[in-house]
């Protein structure tokens, strides 16, 4: 990919980026403060101010190259600091403020892939306002479908790891949030040998092929 078209690229993701991962990190805190814990709503991290949120490794260096070097973008923001401890019923709400991220992308999912149907039946997409706002409701559609498959890996400390920890019995539970300090390892591993890209494109695949079905625009 050339410069030229790694700069439209970078317009054209910049928006729903931005989103996604405001969105995803505010649902956290939200969720969290609904369930007890008030530790990001007192750090101001209940917000939808982007900046609050953005980690200039993982949300603007990594998604960039990695979209540049591959067809599967990869990235994070600063984690929403959450004392699950402070939860009414700390393991199963746990549940819930986890799913909160990946909920709040597939949300955004279907509020793009709105947005798509109704520019393609409304702007002309041969004109250069049309085709730019077009390009990023699409682009919207793809982002917020690979934040939700990345994070529901099972692997701590994405939502998915969280997810399963507050699901196995107590014993099983604290042996496998053990494996957290192994995290961040795991999946650069898995990034980087593209064990991620050829478990998930299929699911990314399935998931944009079928939002692209449903509003009519295959």
């Amino acid at each position: 990919m050339d410069l030229h078209n790694i700069l439209i690229t970078i317009l054209v993701y910049a928006i729903p980026v931005i989103f996604a991962i405001t969105l995803h990190e505010a649902a956290h805190g939200y969720v969290a403060k609904h369930y007890g814990d008030s530790t990001a709503y007192m750090l101001g991290r209940v917000s939808l101010n982007p900046i609050k949120h953005i980690d200039p490794l993982g949300t603007i260096v990594l998604p960039i190259v990695t979209l540049a070097l591959s067809p599967f973008m990869f990235g994070w923001a600063k984690p929403v600091p959450v004392n699950f401890n402070n939860l009414r019923r700390p393991k199963a709400d746990m549940l819930w403020v986890a799913a909160a991220g990946p909920g709040s992308n597939l949300l955004q999912l279907a509020i793009w892939a709105l947005v798509a149907a109704l520019l393609a039946r409304t702007i002309s997409p041969t004109g250069l306002a049309g085709g730019f706002w077009l390009a990023v409701a699409d682009a919207g559609i793809k982002v917020n479908i690979m934040f939700a498959l990345l994070n529901l890996l099972p692997i701590l400390p994405l939502d998915g790891g969280r997810v399963v920890a507050s699901l196995l019995p107590n014993r099983l539970s604290y042996a496998y949030q053990n494996t957290e300090r192994f995290g961040m390892i795991i999946l650069l591993v898995l990034l980087f040998t593209g064990a991620i890209g050829w478990v998930l494109n299929p699911l990314y695949r399935g998931m944009y092929l079928q939002t692209i079905s449903l509003i009519g625009l295959d």
